[in-house]
Formats: structure tokens, C-alpha cells, sequence
């Protein structure tokens, strides 16, 4: 067995028992306002703290997790962590910030997941506008009809939406339009290359210019350099989030 299929071997055995022995966490990365610096958000990053391997990144484990039906108590610890933390720091004395938790395409399916989103919500006392959730363009494109409608429900509950990594899938302007969503967040591959990539340049100012002319904030994401900042503030971007302003952190 080489490398690889052992590590997986080794994943895929113990990912079941990873919720019930309480070894996921979350880190905390801050959405900055690029004008005043201020905390606007924070988004809630799922590490995997494995006995044998180690700490773990999202890359590493959810395909996994997706593949063998695990997303969903995988996804649901995640939501019932992000509210009760987020009441836990308002009880603190905290400012009433959102918190952003990712969402797969298969938590989206369960025909129970808006039910399981008002019971947390109920039970914690979070009110919705403190609960974001980010969704891909892939995932959007997979089932749009379903989808748009599942995001117009959650919208309804007073929930924030972001679709995540814009300008890497395929959604078209004319779903675009039906998305019921608040914000678009500019993927870090064109952030990064914003300096010196004529083409990421002109992408990201084209997201950023979309984004404000149908009222949506715009995030960038991936933020390192002062040149990037620098670049996102010209061309009129809403936040930023990433190393340049804070890593994420364990809470």
C-alpha cells in the first residue's frame, strides 16, 4: 500500500470517530472593512486535530467526509459550534459580529436543513443576521433551481449569504441575478496575482464593479500585501480578509 491510499486508509477509519472524540475545531479569520480596519465579520475554519497525523486542513479530509456521508454530523457540529461561540462572545460584552460557516452541497440537499438551522438557532438564542453561510458557484450550479430556492429560504430567515471563490465556477449572469445573496467574495488566485496579472486585475475589478452595481458587498479574499490592499481600495472593494489584517486563530 503506498503513501497515499494508507493515509487515506488511515483517514477514513477514524473520521468516524473524530466528532464523538471532540477532535475537530475552528479557527477564526476576521473580515476587515478596507476603509476604516474595523471587524465586520469573522469566518469559521474547520481544522481536523488528528491523534496520529496531526492538524489537519479542510483540503485533506472533506472530500473524504463528502464521499462517505460524514459532511452532514461533520457540518452540523460546525453550525452548533459557530452559534453558541457566537453567544458566548456577545455574553462577553463582544459586538454583535457574524460568524461564516462553509457550506457543502450535500448539507444543502438534506431535506431537513432549514428545520436543523431553526432548532439551532432556537436553542443557542443567536439571532439569524449573527449566522452567515458561504456557498461555492460550483455547488450553486450543480442543482441552481434547488438551490436559489434553498437560499431564499435561509435569505427569509434573516441569514447572510456569500457565495464563495467568485470567478472560478461557471455561473452565468442571468442565475446571478436570481441568487438571493448579500455578498461575493473574489477568489484568493486572482488577489494574489493583482500586481503583477493584467488578466487577475481586470477580473477582480470586474467582480468588485458587478458586485456594487447589483448592491452587493464584495470581499476579497487572500489579502497579503499592501500593493494588494492598495489595489482593492482603488478600486473600490468593501473587506478584505486575510494574513495582511490576521491569520485565523483558534478562538
Amino acid at each position: 500500500m503506498d503513501e497515499n491510499a494508507h493515509k487515506r486508509f488511515v483517514l477514513e477509519n477514524s473520521l468516524r470517530k473524530a466528532v464523538e472524540n471532540d477532535e475537530f475545531l475552528l479557527y477564526y479569520q476576521p473580515k476587515v472593512d478596507i476603509l476604516s480596519g474595523e471587524i465586520t465579520a469573522f469566518e469559521a475554519l474547520l481544522r481536523w486535530e488528528h491523534p496520529d497525523l496531526g492538524l489537519l486542513s479542510p483540503a485533506e479530509f472533506i472530500p473524504l467526509a463528502e464521499e462517505t456521508g460524514l459532511i452532514i454530523p461533520i457540518g452540523e457540529w460546525v453550525i452548533r459550534k459557530v452559534c453558541a461561540q457566537n453567544v458566548a462572545w456577545q455574553q462577553e460584552g463582544l459586538a454583535n459580529l457574524r460568524i461564516a460557516v462553509n457550506l457543502s452541497g450535500y448539507q444543502l440537499q438534506q431535506k431537513n436543513f432549514l428545520l436543523f438551522v431553526q432548532e439551532i438557532l432556537s436553542e443557542t438564542g443567536l439571532d439569524p443576521g449573527c449566522l452567515e453561510f458561504e456557498i461555492t458557484e460550483t455547488v450553486i450550479m450543480q442543482n441552481p433551481d434547488f438551490t436559489i430556492n434553498m437560499l431564499n429560504n435561509l435569505r427569509d430567515m434573516g441569514i447572510h449569504i456569500s457565495i464563495d471563490d467568485f470567478g472560478t465556477g461557471y455561473s452565468s449572469l442571468s442565475h446571478l441575478k436570481r441568487f438571493s445573496v448579500n455578498t461575493l467574495k473574489i477568489d484568493k488566485t486572482f488577489v494574489s496575482e493583482v500586481e503583477s496579472s493584467a488578466t487577475d486585475a481586470a477580473i477582480a475589478s470586474a467582480i468588485i464593479a458587478m458586485g456594487s452595481s447589483l448592491n452587493l458587498r464584495v470581499i476579497a479574499e487572500g489579502v497579503e500585501t499592501r500593493g494588494q490592499l492598495e489595489f482593492l481600495k482603488e478600486k473600490l472593494c468593501d473587506e478584505m480578509q486575510g494574513v495582511l489584517f490576521q491569520p485565523a486563530h483558534a478562538a
